[in-house]
């Protein structure tokens, strides 16, 4: 049984039943085999993470171990268990996207990109705790895994292709920074999805944690975006307004794969979106200018150690 399912029991009418569960139940029976065909014929690539060692702390333990810790202790702690492999063993099947973009004039570019079936999270299968992280842990994750963060039309592209749950936001207030708060989502998130099966992609239920070339202008901060409701339309357009330490319970990380297949030939998917004619099939921005250095923890690193925490007001989240 899923750790966040057996909070859910507890949180009488706070979990969200009903119309949008209805919802995203008969949205998954449409898409059963959502990656299925295209897996079979590109499949998947192995990324190379470290098998869960048999020691290491559930989602549930790790919340109560690091409860009430200064927050770059509990980014520090989270960032050390996934490099481990302390997370969940279907999260580790990437799945293939499919992306297409049509230049006036010039034939289509068609792109496969290949992503985590959910976000990241901490422990195994039957005990898991989503680990929101800032943009300094984000990228030190990708980095190792040989992965990059979604764009915004990736982000798009997948919700376009995943099973859809429902957005739950929860009131705001300081606590949307603690572990309270990332349990009791969770708990919501869990009892949408008790009915789709472990390693199905899904979407919609977290904001993504974003590669955006409003990063050059603004190192200090971090781009968020997404959180589609069940018709389509993000609640969070692209935003940078947040600081580059500041991740609370409705961020979400999933990674993409470092190769993209473009026109049925691998390349580097920083190369691909650095390449004026070839980056608008990836990004809606255009091309991005040098994505390996947005993409470089020491940046990141360097940008957190030099600038406080950004919280804007409330009313912007």
């Amino acid at each position: 049984m899923h750790y966040a399912c057996r909070e859910a029991a507890g949180l009488g009418g706070e979990v969200r039943q009903g119309a949008p569960l209805l919802v995203s139940i008969a949205l998954f029976s449409l898409l059963p085999a959502v990656g299925a065909s295209r897996a079979d014929a590109t499949p998947p690539p192995a990324i190379a993470m470290p098998a869960r060692p048999p020691e290491s702390p559930s989602g549930t333990q790790f919340a109560k171990r690091t409860d009430g810790w200064p927050d770059a202790e509990r980014q520090r702690a989270a960032v050390e268990e996934i490099e481990r492999g302390n997370l969940p063993q279907f999260s580790r099947r990437f799945l293939p996207i499919e992306l297409r973009y049509e230049p006036a004039g010039h034939e289509a570019i068609s792109a496969t990109i290949w992503v985590m079936p959910d976000y990241l999270a901490i422990g195994g299968d039957d005990d898991f705790l989503y680990a929101p992280l800032n943009w300094p842990s984000a990228t030190e994750i990708a980095r190792r895994f040989g992965c990059v963060v979604p764009t915004r039309r990736m982000v798009d592209a997948i919700y376009a292709q995943a099973a859809h749950l429902a957005p739950q936001p929860m009131p705001a207030g300081p606590q949307m920074r603690s572990n309270a708060y990332f349990e009791r989502h969770q708990a919501l998130i869990d009892a949408q999805r008790a009915a789709i099966p472990l390693g199905t992609l899904i979407s919609g239920h977290k904001k993504d944690v974003v590669l955006s070339e409003r990063l050059f202008g603004r190192p200090d901060r971090i781009a968020i975006y997404g959180w589609h409701r069940l018709d389509g339309r993000p609640i969070q357009p692209l935003s940078t307004v947040h600081g580059v330490r500041y991740a609370d319970y409705s961020h979400g990380v999933r990674l993409v794969w470092g190769e993209v297949s473009i026109d049925g030939a691998r390349r580097s998917i920083t190369d691909v979106l650095s390449d004026r004619e070839l980056a608008p099939v990836l990004s809606d921005e255009g091309a991005i200018r040098d994505p390996r250095a947005l993409l470089d923890p020491a940046r990141a690193a360097a940008a957190a150690a030099s600038t406080a925490v950004a919280v804007p007001p409330l009313a912007a989240n």
